[in-house]
Formats: structure tokens, sequence, C-alpha cells
């Protein structure tokens, strides 16, 4: 796919969970878990489900407004930034807000947050979600990660939740995130890696790119690209297999399983290399 079709693919998909009220058993709708893991109850509920499932507590969840959580992420990357009263965090592909709210109650009132997105369905339900909430911290911007819109040595951290994985230039991601941090400023992410390169049947499937699996990079070429930015002391503060099942339920993979005659141990064997990470780093 050229990166304009990428592109064009994740903003339709994740306009699609907002306008259209997509569910985490949709198999495109989360970047979590498997499609099966929380099916039945409410999309809230679901959401919720899925966000304790991968690091972030019953307080987190119930201190922001409600339908900031789309449960849309692989981690929870406001709990390893130790963020600290009068900072300014940068969101990556901020959705919602969910992330968003959780740093501004960290950061204070003299603190700041900019969420940046570019699908404009997910800014505006963002905007209504911090005017329920009666956020003054927080701004949510239209742009691409590759091209901030966000001035330089502007933030103290920048954040980001299984969002960089999306980007067809992953690269110019950490470029722009270097730019805007200040002198000793930090990142830190939760994003999709993979172990060892993925069978043609999932990197071509748009379902398996738009669920944060087939645009993957290698592990060793994801931290090479935060380093090659310019970032110093790197470190995978977590890491754990992300499981792949919801990509064997898409229909263009079910095809494709069925034509070929691949095989269980083959899945098994995909979804063996898919791990979620958290990395931090820091500009020197």
């Amino acid at each position: 796919m050229k990166d304009s079709e990428i592109k064009k693919a994740v903003r339709e998909n994740y306009a699609s969970v907002v306008t259209r009220g997509k569910s985490c058993c949709e198999p495109t709708s989360s970047c979590c878990g498997p499609a099966t893991s929380c099916c039945g109850g409410s999309t809230a509920s679901k959401a919720a489900a899925i966000s304790k499932g991968i690091g972030y507590s019953d307080e987190e969840l119930a201190a922001v407004p409600e339908g900031a959580n789309l449960g849309l992420g692989c981690g929870n990357p406001t709990a390893l930034a130790s963020l600290k009263k009068g900072e300014t965090v940068v969101d990556l592909g901020s959705g919602a807000g969910f992330d968003c709210f959780l740093a501004a109650n960290k950061v204070g009132a003299k603190g700041k947050v900019i969420g940046v997105d570019m699908t404009p369905e997910m800014l505006d339900q963002a905007r209504e979600n911090a005017r329920k909430g009666n956020y003054k911290n927080i701004e949510f911007r239209l742009g691409e990660i590759e091209n901030l819109p966000v001035a330089d040595n502007a933030a103290d951290i920048i954040i980001s939740n299984c969002v960089i994985n999306l980007s067809p230039d992953k690269s110019r991601v950490f470029s722009e995130a270097f730019r805007v941090l200040k002198p000793g400023g930090r990142i830190s992410v939760s994003d999709i890696v993979l172990l060892k390169e993925l069978p043609d049947f999932i990197r071509e499937s748009v379902s398996a790119y738009v669920g944060c699996i087939a645009g993957a990079l290698k592990k060793e070429d994801y931290l090479g690209a935060v380093r090659k930015a310019g970032f110093k002391d790197i470190k995978v503060a977590d890491e754990c297999v992300f499981p792949i099942d919801y990509v064997a339920n898409d229909p263009t993979v079910k095809a494709f399983i069925k034509k070929t005659g691949t095989t269980k141990k083959q899945l098994d064997d995909a979804a063996a290399s898919v791990v979620s990470i958290k990395v931090q780093a820091v500009k020197p």
C-alpha cells in the first residue's frame, strides 16, 4: 500500500469508531487484543475491560469523562511517564482524549496537555469530552504525527499509545518528537513491534495494518529509529505477547487461509512474533 492509502484507511477506520460506535468485538476497532476478549455488555464496559487488561486501574478509568476511553490502546503510557505538576505533555494520536485526561489530572492546572490527532471525528469527540469534564489545561489539535503542529522545545514529555506503529514513516515521527521536546525531555510510548517478520497474508491485510500489526517494525528497527532520532537512555520498560486472534478473523485473511491451507501452527508462530512494548527515552 502507498503511504497515502495507509493514512486514508487508518483515518476512515478510526472515524468509524466514533461515528458508528464500533465495539472492541470488531477486529479493526481495537489495538489491544483478541476480538473475543470482551464481547458482551455495553461498548463502554468492553473498552473498560480492555483497558484494565493492558494496565489501567479502576481509579484511572473512573477519572476521565464518559466516552473518552474507546479501548484502542496496547498499554498505559501515562503509568510510565512519571508526570509532574506543571509539565507540558504532548500525546501523539490522542483519539477521544483518554490518555490526555489522565495526563491533565497529573500535571495539574499549571501544566498543559496537547493532544494531536489526524481524524476530525476523534477531535470532535475529544473536545466534547473536555467540555463535559470542564478541563481547562487540554488543547486538541488537528495534525499528523509526522508533522506535529507543536513548536520546537515546547514539551517536557511525549506519550503515545499504539499509534506510532500506524505511521508509514516512523523515523519521521521520532524526529518530530525529538524536535518538540525540551532538552532533558522524555518519551514514554506503548506500541506494537515484531520479533520476526510476519507472513504475507497478514502484512497485506488492511485490517491487520489498521489493527496495529501489519505495519509494525521489527523490535530492533523500532528502537533503532528512536536512537537515530537522537534519543539517549533508551529502555524497554515492559514487553508482552500481543494476541493476534482478531487478525485471523479478518474476512480477507480467512479467505487467504482457506485458499493456501495455512495451518494453525503457522498462525501460532505469527502470533508469537507480535509483542507490545513500552519504551522510554530522553532527549539530551
